[in-house]
């Protein structure tokens, strides 16, 4: 940690402490408004819809859940679900397909490598199949639901998945109009504008396009994200709730750089070691939710949900393979024409009732979908396709491609979950729930016209207890189980069983007397088999043979400490290993990209100025420790410590101006890599200037 960071630390800390002696002459904050960035909310929430899928307090709910609200998303300057990763203890990203999507591991336990960590929107699957980076611009909160999650929702990993809570229709009207302005070419314009169309509907549209330049050569994005939703009050005991989503990205597949001799100064962060001509990937989702609430009386509550996405993948690309003569790095082109469709269906039964002196809040419920996942791909080898790492020249013929890959593959789930949180006392609750799911996969292999069918019968047990100390204090224990579906098949052209996994988990928690800070601390143990490894026979395949460990402990605090300071904290330290597999060299490694320990710290500091005006002014630092580079560790990305600022001044309740910083002091870091020969660079410096108007 450098000396800059150590200053900018001791000034939050300082000016912190300063503003707790004097917050008694000061006045208070407005409330939180209904759109745009700028409100004046507070960084804890006493409650997660997707913990239990009920109304719980989470002090009663025996899991750690890291809820993320708007009031933060905004604070951090974040359009991307990635911007929120630092911020969120034991989440460490990983190989993110050369920027095409979300990926990150959850106490040191990450998703297919293929398709990144799956996680929720509004409680359905949000990212099976393939998907771009998600935005933020229709974010209500982001809920981090840490340990199992597949007595609820099924297929997911043992360390814990996110649901994305998205910003609903209001009756009262309300618009907000923002625009940004940064370094590398950033231009953002995002809109947010909601109300009534008749005294029983309403109708809220968030949209945003983006054009975005990067430090790295040769590298342009567009994004365009549409958004809209509506509610339908049908009576007094019913809503019928729409929302729908397009997103489109156009980007070049960008692998990053490459460590020789185990040094990573050797490459330019900034150099593009692809093909310009190549052109974009270009990446398009499309969503739709219907949602039915009904109130069947005072105890008794149903909700049915149907989601439908699609998403499709397309475009060319040139991609580091391990190979470098002299200084001449040997590529692969590529081209994929990837597509996928999800249709899902919910049910379920919410209720409470008494038996004897225990109180019983009931969740039932079926779950079905249909996913389909069809994967075309060509490519060639060949070192004559080269560049020099040192002096790349681009626009060299490509070679001719060869079909490598053209599979179909269909899931079938079915599932009936039940869950009871039961009130033993006043102090004492306890939470049990099982999910039951019936699985069935189909993979079609055209190349050489086989099929290939299994399926599974998987029990998600779950089970918690939460001891309610005090009214500020809370302590917990739980268990559960998880299994998630491995996709494509090994060289005999057989699907693979399933990842399964069980995880342990024992924490306590803290809400102040007002409800406006937080804090959870949790120690755990996480184990879970049939992981993918690489076939000892050929390593151009895999087989399900693996076992990993993740255990560890982890921090989160937010909220407001005065009337005018809001801060975030967290720290996480994993012990995260493979502790079998067909390569005895790789057993006792460290898994890849988690670090054993991380921190981060923001501060925001808002106040009135004389005229009526507020200003906000803030900072924070993230902290990510040495990591594996590759599944051997053979090299180690190095640890960094990057630093924010941020400022803002709210000129009237219509009319604010905004400074984001990242990466303040310009560091030179790497984010994640899959191996030595594609390696992420971290961001460098990034200034965004932003005006934002309600109305």
């Amino acid at each position: 940690m450098n000396r800059y960071v150590l200053i900018l630390l001791t000034t939050l800390l300082l000016t912190s402490a300063t503003s707790l002696a004097t917050a008694a002459v000061d006045t208070e904050l407005s409330a939180v408004e209904v759109v745009g960035r700028g409100q004046s909310g507070d960084y804890h929430q006493q409650e997660s819809s997707g913990a239990t899928r009920t109304d719980t307090p989470l002090r009663e709910v025996p899991q750690a859940v890291r809820v993320m609200p708007r009031q933060l998303v905004d604070d951090i300057g974040a359009v991307r679900l990635d911007d929120t990763l630092d911020y969120v203890s034991g989440v460490s990203r990983q190989n993110n397909f050369g920027g095409q999507w979300d990926n990150f591991a959850i106490r040191g336990l990450a998703g297919n490598e293929n398709t990144g960590l799956g996680f929720l929107l509004n409680g359905f699957a949000g990212n099976r199949g393939f998907n771009a980076p998600r935005d933020t611009a229709n974010v209500e909160r982001i809920e981090f639901l840490k340990g199992p999650a597949a007595a609820l929702y099924g297929s997911s990993e043992p360390g814990g998945t996110v649901n994305i809570v998205t910003k609903k229709p209001r009756f009262s009207a309300a618009h907000s109009v923002e625009t940004y302005i940064g370094s590398y070419d950033l231009y953002r314009l995002a809109v947010d504008s909601t109300g009534p169309l008749t005294e029983s509907l309403a109708y809220r549209i968030n949209a945003a396009v983006e054009d975005r330049g990067s430090f790295r050569d040769k590298i342009d994005s567009e994004r365009q994200f549409f958004a809209p939703a509506l509610t339908w009050v049908l009576g007094a005991a019913t809503v019928l709730n729409y929302e729908a989503e397009y997103l489109r990205q156009k980007a070049p597949l960008d692998r990053g750089v490459i460590a020789i001799g185990g040094r990573f100064d050797t490459v330019s962060r900034t150099r593009f070691l692809g093909e310009p001509n190549d052109g974009d990937i270009l990446i398009e989702n499309l969503t739709h939710q219907l949602s039915l609430d009904h109130q069947l009386n005072d105890m008794w509550r149903t909700r049915i949900g149907l989601a439908y996405k699609t998403g499709t993948l397309d475009g060319y690309s040139t991609e580091a393979r391990p190979a470098l003569n002299g200084s001449v790095l040997t590529r692969q082109r590529r081209y994929r024409d990837y597509a996928s469709e999800d249709l899902s269906l919910q049910a379920e039964l919410i209720g409470s009732f008494t038996t004897g002196a225990l109180r019983h809040d009931l969740l039932t419920g079926f779950e079905t979908y249909r996913f389909d996942l069809d994967q075309r791909m060509q490519r060639v080898n060949g070192s004559p396709y080269g560049i020099d790492v040192f002096n790349p020249v681009y626009g060299q013929t490509p070679p001719p491609l060869a079909p490598n890959t053209d599979t179909s593959e269909r899931q079938l789930n079915t599932a009936w979950f039940i869950q009871d949180q039961i009130s033993l006392s006043e102090r004492w609750k306890l939470l049990a729930g099982l999910r039951i799911d019936h699985f069935d996969q189909r993979i079609d292999n055209h190349r050489n016209n086989t099929v290939r069918k299994q399926d599974h019968l998987a029990r998600s047990p779950r089970i918690g207890l939460s001891y309610l100390a005090t009214p500020q204090w809370s302590l917990y224990v739980s268990a559960g189980t998880t299994f998630r579906p491995n996709t494509g098949i090994d060289r005999f052209d057989q699907a693979f069983d399933p990842e399964t996994g069980r995880a342990l988990e024992a924490g306590i928690k803290y809400e102040s007397a007002d409800g406006r800070l937080g804090a959870n601390a949790a120690i755990f143990d996480i184990r879970k088999k049939n992981v993918l490894t690489r076939d000892p026979v050929d390593s151009n395949y895999s087989v399900a043979a693996g076992e990993v460990r993740s255990r560890g402990l982890e921090f989160d605090l937010s909220g407001r400490i005065d009337r005018f300071w809001r801060v975030t904290a967290s720290f996480a330290y994993l012990d995260a290993e493979v502790t079998r597999d067909n390569n005895p060299q790789l057993e006792g490694k460290p898994l890849l990209n988690v670090p054993r320990t991380s921190a981060s710290l923001l501060a925001v500091r808002e106040a009135p100025l004389t005229d009526g005006s507020r200003y906000g002014i803030g900072g924070g630092l993230s902290y990510a420790g040495e990591r594996a580079g590759d599944a051997l560790d053979t090299f180690k990305l190095p640890s960094y410590t990057t630093a924010k600022l941020l400022a803002y001044w709210r000129i009237s309740d219509q009319l604010r101006v905004s400074l984001d910083v990242d990466n303040l002091f310009d560091r030179t870091f790497y984010a994640s890599s899959y191996d030595r020969w594609w390696i992420t660079p971290g961001t460098a410096r990034v200034i965004t200037v932003g005006l934002q108007a309600k109305f």
